[in-house]
């Protein structure tokens, strides 16, 4: 591998996700990390207060280093278990979006307290849709042009544009009173591009809502995965929103998807995403990490660095610009 692809390749950070459930200690957690080559990573939604001290032993002593933490994180007191919409900031409960806010501010504090400039967050759904989507996917299965997915599509954009306002309300309502937190520990709050049409934002919803609070503690994550997925339904060109939203990037989730929507894939895939569309990313100082199905063989994330990192050397050498 040449200088520069190692350069890069020491720049990405492995998403806890990949291996937390397997440890009881966070010492351990982070040593099979670091085995792999990994200097930085991603503290995942599905980490238990048990694992922190550990974690914090090797941040202290210089051999890891967090560079974002993934929304609700650590796993909430109560909760049977971790994920990232255990509570959702557009929920049509006002005490549950309150529970949103007031968990998302824990993992801020968190955050700060592990050196972690970024939290990434899902921003929630509209209400009484999540059923459409994988009718698409199942259309598209079976024809990915025939009239059967295009009607789905077309269905699934007009209830969207009839539903959005009042999910994006309840959304910037909540941001904006994570604006006292965000302000005092001096983290970014992520909203990330999720798989589904019925998502919010939308990666020009995130846009637009950064630029009408006008701060830079709000940010864009940019999943390249689920960019794939909505491309693959055809709601969005990826690579070009992608450069549209570069000004706003805070971050990025680094995995591939069989179509339509197998997600969490580790590149190379056949067929998949091609990383040099997204190589302005390598010389951003944001978090870059790859996100692994759990479990996911060490070998295949080995790979999937060193296949992201040529891929985005050759680009920035100008031997495979896209």
């Amino acid at each position: 591998m040449s200088l520069p692809a190692f350069s890069i390749m020491r720049d990405l950070a492995l998403s806890t996700h990949w291996n937390a459930r397997r440890h009881k200690d966070g010492a351990a957690l982070a040593d099979e990390i670091l085995s792999l080559g990994f200097t930085r990573v991603e503290l995942g939604y599905d980490l238990t207060r048990d694992l922190i001290p550990g974690l914090q032993q090797r941040v202290r002593e210089g051999a890891l280093r967090v560079v974002s933490v993934h929304n609700y994180c650590p796993v909430p007191m109560g909760a049977p278990r971790g994920g990232p919409e255990i509570f959702t900031f557009t929920d049509p409960d006002p005490a549950r979006r309150k529970l949103a806010v007031e968990h998302t501010e824990r993992t801020l504090r968190f955050a700060a307290e592990m050196g972690a400039g970024v939290v990434v967050a899902h921003g929630g759904y509209i209400r009484h849709w999540r059923a459409w989507m994988p009718r698409l996917f199942l259309a598209l299965e079976r024809d990915p042009f025939g009239a059967e997915a295009e009607k789905w599509r077309a269905r699934i954009e007009r209830r969207r544009e009839r539903r959005a306002r009042r999910a994006l309300d309840a959304l910037r309502a909540c941001v904006e009173r994570l604006m006292p937190t965000l302000e005092k520990t001096g983290v970014i709050l992520a909203l990330e591009n999720l798989p589904s049409w019925e998502a919010v934002p939308t990666e020009n919803e995130c846009r637009e809502l950064i630029e009408a609070l006008r701060t830079s503690r709000l940010g864009y994550w940019h999943d390249t995965g689920h960019g794939r997925i909505r491309e693959n339904c055809g709601f969005t060109n990826h690579a070009k929103l992608f450069e549209r939203l570069l000004p706003y990037l805070a971050g990025m989730h680094l995995h591939d998807v069989r179509f339509p929507a197998t997600d969490h894939v580790l590149p190379p895939v056949a067929d998949g995403l091609d990383f040099a569309d997204f190589a302005a990313a390598a010389k951003l100082p944001i978090p870059k990490v790859i996100e692994p199905m759990p479990g996911a063989p060490a070998e295949e994330i080995r790979r999937a660095a060193e296949h992201i990192a040529r891929r985005w050397s050759a680009v920035r050498a100008g031997e495979g610009a896209p």
